[in-house]
């Protein structure tokens, strides 16, 4: 039994750890993402905000492996049992079903918070983390990528795509808190320096 893409255009995946039976996500396929998923045998979605096919971990690394697909008795959402190469979500959690409501309740997410999760990833050195991988690596490896990811926001922006100039500009704030914090420097140095150039 295939999924029905004459219904819907898209439909949701769900995926699971095959081992833990842990839900890790949630993502649209449309019939060739599907396909592609089938013949190659990791996770491949359709982005609905840059309008193309993803291969989950395309950028991270952190694919997906496929083991097993189940579809549901409507032929309207899909199954997944897959392996994960390193963490799931782009927060770096296990899962991007790993937060809360309460957590989400108690804290927001800014860039405060993202350099604290990021400092502890420094100090903690958690096993499959991309960010772990960055510092394991280095300033050289850390370097490459924020200047990768800087060639990624000229290209959106050139190319007049928002959501992809959005996309692309978290990647490069992302890798350039990482750059800062394996140098030691506090992004408020950064706002302070802003500051007396703003009072000039």
């Amino acid at each position: 039994m295939n999924p029905d893409f004459q219904k819907n255009n898209l439909l949701p995946a769900i995926i699971q750890n095959s081992d833990s039976k842990k839900v890790l996500m949630l993502g649209w396929m449309n019939q060739e993402s599907f396909e592609k998923t089938l013949e190659t045998k990791n996770v491949w979605f359709f982005s609905r905000s840059r309008k193309r096919l993803w291969e989950k971990g395309e950028d991270s690394k952190n694919y997906l492996r496929v083991d097993e697909i189940k579809i549901d008795c409507d032929k309207d959402a899909i199954l997944i049992y897959a392996k994960p190469e390193g963490p799931t979500c782009h927060t770096l959690n296990e899962s991007c079903f790993d937060t809360s409501l309460d957590e989400y309740q108690k804290e927001e997410f800014d860039i405060d918070y993202l350099e604290k999760l990021i400092q502890s990833r420094k100090l903690q050195k958690p096993k499959n983390s991309y960010t772990t991988e960055l510092f394991n690596e280095g300033i050289k490896k850390i370097g490459k990528k924020l200047g990768e990811e800087a060639s990624e926001v000229i290209i959106a922006s050139l190319a007049e795509k928002r959501s992809d100039l959005i996309y692309e500009s978290a990647d490069l704030i992302y890798h350039l808190l990482v750059l800062l914090v394996n140098e030691e420097i506090n992004f408020n140095e950064i706002i302070d320096e802003l500051s007396k150039r703003h009072k000039k």
